[in-house]
């Protein structure tokens, strides 16, 4: 795994890297520049010199330089310089015997000087040949000046600025890295007194955070203070929910302890099984508000972007119309289903889709009174909308309770049941995008649930 990196360490790096590269830019073109202008300054130097001895071998009969001329000739742009001139009958004038040709030419007969790299006794040396028309002795014609110079003497000039430049340059690279090192330190103070400020915090304490802090940091302490308060809607929700809880299921299973001593302690086998198939429904009942607690729980929690499907609800409806088909006909009550040929798909958890379908089913049969004949679960679409609905001739549900209907725990006008049925299915409605609606037709209860389709 790869080891995390500090926020100052990658900071300096974004600033400094950048900088490292503009710095060897800048570097490489010092060096060219500076080449070109050691290239230019010793040429120069070098014309300068034959100039200089073309006019004292006129003056003096090429028999002696003049004092500045020699002083020129060795200290030339720090460097000796070394020369040789012939007469226009290739007689040997003065300086060097031999001087350096070039290799890769012919011999130049313009007037223009004429520069060349060459070799002189195994040494890298520049050339410069120069041609002047003068009179030496009487002898009048075209003199030919050619003057040399060790190619390390401009070398070293090259390194020598080249080096202290890079030298300036790393000491304000250093410079600025060590103000960068200590002004982001300083940047990030608050951000790391943020952090131990909220590292001094113990579990419990989810209290917005009111500290002072950067502009840059404000979305992030937002951001905090929001988890911090749905963590804590959410600790309050749950602790709303195991007290609502444990008071439900108190009656329940308090009956079934009482139920149990009563089969312990039944006069006579009769009674016995009496108490018995009495047990075993508060049982039953006691699982099923168990169960129904759970749902509701599950549906809170549910996250249906990481667990959604395409679900077709037409399919999903036929399997919750015959999971419920037996205790319809045990209470004699008529249970249809009306629904299209064509599949509608919505995109949600299967399962708990299953579940609020089922509820809603299950809510009817058990609260639609004594003159409950029928159910219907109809699905059908409108626009991008699947409508889910389940209708009955009951008692139905008063105007004024809907709210009431559809909390939890909460029951229109009494009754058995959980409490749960309504809630479990509202929440599985928000949690996939949609909504549950309590109609109020002219006969018995209505309950929609809208869903988005896919």
């Amino acid at each position: 795994m790869k080891s995390p990196q500090s926020l100052r360490s990658r900071l300096i790096l974004i600033i400094l890297t950048p900088l490292l590269v503009v710095s060897l830019v800048a570097g490489a073109w010092q060096f060219r520049a500076t080449t070109a202008r050691a290239e230019n300054i010793f040429d120069r130097g070098l014309l300068s010199a034959a100039l200089a001895i073309s006019r004292d071998v006129a003056i003096s009969g090429g028999d002696a330089l003049s004092p500045l001329t020699r002083r020129l000739i060795n200290d030339t742009s720090g460097g000796e310089l070394f020369y040789h001139v012939y007469a226009p009958d290739g007689v040997f004038v003065t300086g060097y015997s031999t001087p350096p040709v070039p290799s890769d030419m012919p011999p130049d007969q313009s007037a223009e000087p004429l520069y060349f790299d060459a070799i002189y006794q195994r040494e890298d040396v520049r050339v410069l040949r120069f041609r002047d028309v003068t009179t030496v002795d009487g002898v009048s014609g075209t003199f030919n000046v050619t003057v040399w110079q060790s190619a390390d003497v401009r070398r070293h000039f090259v390194r020598e600025v080249v080096l202290r430049s890079f030298a300036v340059i790393a000491l304000l690279v250093t410079c600025v890295a060590l103000i960068v090192w200590f002004g982001v330190g300083r940047g990030l103070r608050p951000l790391l007194e943020l952090e131990g400020a909220i590292a001094r915090r113990s579990s419990t304490d989810l209290e917005p955070i009111r500290r002072a802090v950067p502009l840059e940091t404000k979305g992030l302490v937002q951001t905090l203070n929001r988890l911090f308060d749905q963590v804590s809607r959410r600790i309050s929700s749950k602790d709303e929910f195991i007290s609502n809880a444990a008071h439900q299921l108190r009656n329940p299973i308090a009956g079934v302890l009482a139920l149990a001593e009563a089969v312990e302690s039944a006069p006579n086998e009769d009674a016995a099984k009496h108490r018995s198939r009495e047990l075993l429904q508060a049982a039953r009942e006691t699982s099923r508000l168990a169960n129904q607690l759970l749902s509701f729980e599950r549906a809170r929690g549910s996250d249906v972007s990481l667990t959604g499907e395409p679900v077709d609800v037409c399919a999903l409806g036929a399997e919750v119309v015959e999971s419920a088909a037996q205790r319809a006909k045990d209470s004699d009550v008529e249970l249809s289903l009306s629904r299209p040929d064509a599949p509608i798909l919505v995109f949600g958890d299967r399962v708990m889709l299953k579940e609020a379908l089922l509820n809603l089913l299950t809510n009817a049969l058990v609260h639609g009174g004594r003159q409950l004949s029928r159910v219907i679960l109809t699905i059908e679409t409108s626009g991008q909308t699947a409508l889910i609905a389940v209708e009955d001739d009951g008692i139905g549900i008063p105007t004024d309770q809907h709210d009431q209907a559809k909390s939890r725990f909460g029951q229109a006008g009494g009754g058995g049941g959980s409490g749960l049925g309504l809630s479990i299915a509202a929440k599985v409605a928000e949690n996939h995008g949609g909504k549950l609606e309590v109609g109020t037709p002219r006969k018995g209860a209505s309950v929609q649930i809208a869903l988005p389709i896919v």
